[in-house]
């Protein structure tokens, strides 16, 4: 028999928080600011095409190739801008710094409805939390801002890990900070492979969130699955029954 849930972790983007708007328009604005007239969907096509390169040349932020995820990131903003006819250099490093800072705070992150009721349903219970993020070292100074920092005994980004998920690796060291059996620990997340898949590989109890109620991932049973935080109280009632 399983022992009692003793842990929650959780991720961050797209599960407990959002971008306020789309990368494109917040892109579209620091480029206005600047004086630059460049359409919102260009700049977000722009964006995933140098994101996915970026990642791929130097995956979790270049740290296996000694870069920091400041220098990761604005050099993601300047091959967007680059894509889009920018060519001054000192522009794009302005633009850089710019976008670097904007995203540091809560302005551009939205909280999602449930996101705090359900943190703190989980406290009230006794629970403690952590986070298992793939994020960068701005993630501490975001969850303050957000109002949800209180709640977490533990950050731990892909950053400071070394590794990012589905590296389960990063999931190790996360339960080594809780110091239970990876049985009593339970992890909400919206990615099938980095948050359910990674977590459950490990015996973490992993949770999938689906928003969007998109039904996919067939193997994903139904008592895994939440579309909304407010399902998890009664999933963890579930689990300690």
């Amino acid at each position: 028999m399983r022992g009692p849930v003793r842990w929650v972790l959780w991720d961050v983007k797209d599960t407990l928080l959002k971008v306020r708007r789309s990368v494109g328009e917040q892109y579209c604005s620091e480029a206005e600011r600047a004086g630059l007239k460049l359409p919102a969907a260009q700049l977000e096509t722009a964006f995933r095409q140098a994101y996915r390169q970026q990642s791929r040349l130097f995956p979790n932020y270049g740290r296996a190739q000694g870069m920091n995820s400041q220098v990761w990131w604005a050099g993601l903003v300047r091959d967007t801008f680059a894509q889009c006819a920018v060519d001054d250099p000192a522009l794009l490093d302005r633009l850089a710094n710019n976008l670097y800072h904007n995203f540091c705070g809560p302005e551009n992150w939205e909280v999602f409805p449930d996101s705090n009721s359900t943190l703190k349903f989980c406290t009230a219970l006794g629970l403690k939390q952590g986070v298992v993020s793939n994020f960068d070292k701005r993630l501490e100074g975001i969850l303050r801002g957000c109002g949800l920092l209180t709640h977490f005994s533990f950050l731990l980004t892909s950053e400071e890990a070394g590794v990012a998920k589905p590296d389960p690796a990063i999931f190790t060291q996360a339960l080594v900070r809780c110091g239970v059996p990876a049985s009593s620990v339970v992890h909400v997340g919206d990615h099938y492979m980095n948050d359910y898949l990674t977590s459950r590989s490990l015996g973490i109890r992993g949770y999938l969130l689906d928003r969007q109620v998109c039904h996919g991932h067939l193997d994903v049973p139904p008592q895994h699955r939440l579309h909304s935080l407010d399902e998890l109280p009664a999933r963890l009632k579930q689990d300690a029954d």
